[in-house]
């Protein structure tokens, strides 16, 4: 069924409870939430919110599944994931559906979404016989090799900008590895990973999959439960330092994709048109720039920084705000008013602190669009790094523009923040590209390319931006604990 011809009330999901031990279950003191569309304010219904009650009854569960799932032959788990992919992809466009309304992103954007994550599921369920060992040679009178197993029940605390990719995606490399997995989905956009439970129920052992819909709270209480083996998280970098705390008193392992303020680097020698480019794509203009991978701030040698700026400003053209459910729309909502409050907050620092207005900072102008948390897209140039801007991850469409020619000072100033996530270089000389690779604080660094992923290749951050890499063997590896067995070939004596 093609997206245009769906109903938002037939796509969103019947059961609005929680799920764990295969089933749908009330929770303990009977809270709910109602969420809205951010698009419009309009209600979509109330959602159960888990407590920690809540939590410990399902992660004993999990805990009892895990017993059974960890000796499923990885084989099998694997033909299972693929079967979960397949069921995935033939609901692609209701899942897509679902998260623009819930989260307020464009339509066509959230079906890659849905593609991306049936692909990671097929990823790793390719990679099920890689979570090898090794031996170690001592001598002819002793076997010592190590084999990986599953760590066992882990928690999975995932944000609103991308709801259904990273519930499903993001479950592929525990399951894959023989843990079980408890998701605690994003407060403000829920419904796809409800939706998620019902196609795949009853595919999977009771207990090996949950989700468990709520607040702070509910992850607070999933981070710190003694039986929850391992946390990851994707969010903000407070929210990060949160789940840390929570999960040290049982020392818990972490996998955390944190918060960036990226930077885009143009050399002199760079195409102005391609920079320019460039700079609009990897702002992901197109769900607001709440993404922590955005290059939000832009570095343009002053060779070439009037060329590419010229150019910017008619390449923005083509972000416009519009209601997430139709597939012509290009520029989703932000997710709640809060954040709305937050983005248009820095919009107006930015302008008391004497940075250029080059386009947007406002809201559209559209009667239809009044009662949505849209924004124009924002950006600013003449920044410099003490300005807020420079500085803090903003989540919204706001892009800030520095000018430099001493590359030294460009240098500290790219690698000042306490972020380390993703980084864009452009220039047409080789050397140069390579040079400046190795001198910023990234992760995850383009060359003539800029927000790309490849499955396949590790994605994480350097400093506060994250602990540990994703999409990639790693992902799966970090997911299993490695246990060394030897073995004494020796004869007693007689």
């Amino acid at each position: 069924m093609h997206i245009d011809a769906i109903k938002a009330a037939d796509v969103l999901p019947k059961n609005r409870a929680l799920y764990y031990d295969g089933a749908w279950r009330a929770p303990a003191r009977s809270a709910r939430v109602e969420l809205t569309n951010p698009a419009n304010g309009a209600s979509l219904g109330f959602v159960a919110q888990a407590d920690a009650a809540d939590v410990d009854a399902a992660v004993k569960a999990a805990r009892a599944a895990y017993r059974e799932w960890r000796r499923v032959r990885p084989a099998e788990r694997a033909r299972i994931l693929r079967q979960i992919a397949r069921i995935v992809r033939e609901n692609a466009d209701e899942l897509a559906l679902i998260d623009a309304i819930d989260g307020g992103n464009p339509v066509h954007e959230m079906a890659g979404d849905v593609a991306n994550a049936a692909a990671q599921l097929e990823f790793f369920a390719g990679l099920v016989t890689e979570m090898k060992g090794h031996s170690v040679p001592l001598g002819p009178d002793s076997v010592n090799f190590s084999v990986r197993e599953p760590r066992g029940v882990i928690g999975r605390i995932i944000p609103f900008n991308h709801p259904f990719m990273f519930c499903a995606a993001k479950s592929a490399a525990p399951l894959a590895a023989g843990n079980v997995v408890v998701v605690k989905p994003p407060d403000q956009a829920p419904l796809s990973s409800l939706r998620f439970a019902e196609l795949i129920d009853g595919l999977l052992p009771p207990g090996v999959f949950s989700v468990l819909p709520g607040g702070r709270e509910t992850g607070a209480a999933l981070a710190s439960h003694p039986d929850v083996a391992m946390i990851s998280l994707i969010g903000s970098v407070q929210a990060g330092r949160a789940v840390m705390r929570a999960g040290a008193d049982t020392i818990k392992p972490v996998l955390l994709e944190l918060g960036g303020k990226n930077a885009l680097i143009a050399r002199a020698d760079a195409d102005p048109d391609e920079v320019a480019a460039a700079v609009v794509a990897g702002m992901n203009f197109t769900w607001c720039g709440q993404s922590c991978g955005s290059t939000s701030r832009v570095f343009l040698h002053d060779a070439i920084h009037d060329a590419v700026v010229e150019r910017i400003v008619h390449r923005i053209g083509h972000f416009r705000p519009g209601d997430p459910a139709d597939p012509a729309t290009t520029m989703g909502a932000i997710i709640s008013r809060a954040q709305f409050n937050k983005v248009m907050g820095f919009i107006a620092d930015t302008k008391a602190e004497g940075a250029t207005l080059l386009c947007g900072g406002g809201v559209p102008d559209d009667p239809a669009l009044a009662g949505g948390n849209f924004v124009e897209p924002t950006i600013f140039t003449e920044v410099t790094p003490q300005m807020r801007l420079a500085r803090e991850e903003v989540f919204g469409p706001v892009l800030a523009v520095f000018r430099w020619s001493d590359e030294a000072q460009m240098l500290e100033t790219v690698n000042s923040v306490e972020y380390g996530l993703t980084c864009s270089i452009w220039t047409d000389d080789v050397r140069d590209a390579h040079r400046l690779a190795g001198e910023v604080e990234a992760g995850f660094v383009w060359i003539n390319e800029v927000s790309r992923h490849f499955l396949g290749t590790p994605f994480g951050g350097y400093k506060q931006s994250g602990l540990g890499r994703e999409e990639c063997l790693e992902e799966l590896i970090a997911y299993t604990q490695e246990k060394h067995i030897h073995v004494n070939l020796k004869r007693p004596a007689r």
